[in-house]
């Protein structure tokens, strides 16, 4: 599928991660997610999986519900795309270097940063649809997405490290 199947895998690996459960769903995704993004840098057309999962095949009632409960939501995400605007911002040079944002995406989903993979996913998801439909306008929007995600990510490290560091001085003090 190409850049699509591209785009598409990169949505399909980033939703998960969106959940506020428990474990180890985001260093999962987000380091499977960080290794598609370094093939994207080195720009294959294709992705490479491991035979395990590249010989898997989801069942038709998957893809079923996938479809019935995605498409009213991409009919209304299409309703503002447009295919070919801003079309220098959706080439294959382009998405090569939107593998840089999406591996630093990546590594911020992987943290262990509770509530902290919303912002990143989000950008996902838009840079994801946005290479789906080849809108550069979008592809803008989740790169801003992504520059806040990596800013409030390091807002909240610093915050948190902030306040340990605060706490032992308190306590060895």
């Amino acid at each position: 599928m190409g850049q699509t199947g591209t785009s598409f895998l990169i949505l399909f690996l980033a939703l998960p991660a969106i959940t506020p459960i428990p474990g180890p769903f985001g260093m999962v995704f987000g380091t499977v997610l960080a290794l598609i993004s370094l093939q994207i840098m080195a720009g294959r057309q294709t992705i490479w999986l491991p035979g395990i999962l590249s010989r898997r095949r989801l069942s038709h009632s998957i893809i079923s519900n996938i479809v019935r409960y995605a498409a009213p939501i991409i009919k209304r995400a299409e309703s503002f795309m447009r295919r070919d605007r801003l079309a220098a911002f959706t080439g294959h040079s382009v998405q090569m270097l939107l593998g840089i944002p999406i591996f630093l995406l990546a590594v911020i989903i992987a943290l262990p940063i509770p509530f902290g993979n919303l912002i990143p996913v989000l950008a996902l998801i838009v840079i994801a649809v946005a290479l789906m439909e080849r809108d550069g306008l979008i592809t803008l929007i989740g790169l801003g997405l992504s520059f806040l995600a990596i800013v409030a990510t390091f807002g909240l490290i610093y915050a948190g490290s902030s306040l340990l560091a605060g706490i032992r001085a308190s306590i060895f003090s």
